[in-house]
């Protein structure tokens, strides 16, 4: 499982670091899997060995370098592979709390530590991003819908903006 090391160390990077790719778009970024099955290469292109396969549309991943159409992208648990573009979505997703599998995470009414909590999320939950401003990202998903902290979701950076 993923550290909490790790995600400091991704976000504290993007700070630092963003850039836009070929695509010209801002590298790094978050973008979610458009397929049930999405093949991992060891680099960009079709002659490379398929490394592992995600059978999970939905998931989210980050975009950290571009080559031609091929994105190479790392996940929750800091696994690096290539895949093509076209196998990934600009709709934003999260999974709660990934790298702690004892965390309960309250979902809440309002964008406030002290509103009613609303429904509480397992680790790993995939939610769907509606929005996050201030520390807070509005998600949902089949039995919930609500604010959660940001510092609890990969998916997102910390103090991003999305509307």
């Amino acid at each position: 499982m993923l550290g909490a090391g790790f995600v400091g160390e991704t976000m504290q990077a993007h700070a630092q670091s963003a850039t836009t790719g070929a695509s010209g778009l801002p590298i790094p970024r978050f973008v979610s899997l458009k397929s049930d099955r999405v093949n991992v290469r060891k680099g960009p292109s079709r002659d490379h060995d398929v490394v592992w396969t995600y059978i999970h549309a939905g998931l989210p991943v980050e975009i950290i370098q571009e080559f031609e159409n091929w994105r190479h992208i790392r996940d929750w648990q800091g696994q690096k592979g290539w895949v093509f573009h076209s196998l990934l979505s600009s709709r934003r997703t999260a999974l709660v709390t990934p790298w702690d599998e004892s965390l309960k995470t309250p979902v809440r009414a309002k964008a406030n530590s002290s509103a009613p909590i609303v429904a509480e999320l397992e680790t790993n939950v995939l939610a769907s991003i509606n929005a996050c401003e201030d520390g807070w990202c509005r998600v949902h998903g089949d039995a919930f819908d609500g604010w959660v902290d940001q510092t609890r979701l990969f998916g997102v950076y910390p103090d991003e903006t999305l509307d």
